[in-house]
């Protein structure tokens, strides 16, 4: 199978209580680090051509415009790639990545992103860590989760997500005190985030390999 951490991964870390934030911010959170720095609401498709909703006739899409020819080499490439199911699956994905790095779970960030992005965020989790803090965020909805681009080179394929998303962030110290932040005040982010496979291999997962502001 080939969607984005919808079976194997969603099966493997949905009991987990995984636990700042990702784009624009509003000043007091903990920046996720950025992997090229520092080293998926689900659309039900319309009528589809090799696996590409055509979406002309929506107001709400998928992807971009300018991803629609790679994701047609994705297809092209594994015929049983699905554009709908890998968004909502990226979705599952964002969550868990995001909960992961805030609650600072380097076994399960290990399943879920390539070796130099978890290395950034266990770096940046040992420095939370040195500062005594500990992060009590929420992610509280996704907005919109859309495709902006998508390429394969050889068997490897990489598509990139924005998200936009309302994170309530909050930042404690080791016996609980408030430092920064507020559960009742959610902060706007807009990321993108990018995701790789190898094409045709036995692991059916799509891996973190890159995060950016949007």
């Amino acid at each position: 199978m080939f969607y984005v951490v919808l079976l194997a991964i969603v099966a493997a870390f949905l009991a987990l209580r995984l636990y700042s934030v990702l784009g624009k911010r509003g000043g007091h959170e903990q920046s996720l680090p950025r992997a090229a720095e520092e080293r998926v609401a689900a659309v039900a498709p319309a009528r589809t051509v090799d696996n590409v909703p055509d979406v002309r006739g929506q107001t709400v899409r998928p992807f971009d415009n300018g991803a629609e020819a790679g994701l047609r080499a994705v297809a092209a490439a594994e015929p049983g790639f699905d554009v709908s199911r890998f968004v909502d699956g990226s979705q599952a994905a964002y969550r868990m990545i995001l909960e992961a790095f805030w609650r600072g779970d380097e076994d399960a960030l290990a399943e879920l992103v390539v070796p130099d992005v978890r290395q950034a965020f266990v770096e940046a989790m040992e420095a939370r860590r040195d500062a005594g803090h500990v992060l009590d965020n929420r992610l509280v909805t996704i907005e919109c989760a859309t495709i902006v681009s998508a390429s394969v080179e050889g068997r490897q394929a990489q598509i990139a997500v924005r998200f936009d998303a309302d994170i309530a962030a909050v930042t404690r110290d080791t016996e609980g005190n408030l430092v920064a932040g507020s559960l009742s005040d959610a902060v706007q982010t807009h990321d993108v985030w990018t995701f790789t496979r190898t094409l045709k291999s036995a692991d059916p997962n799509w891996m973190l390999a890159d995060t950016d502001e949007a």
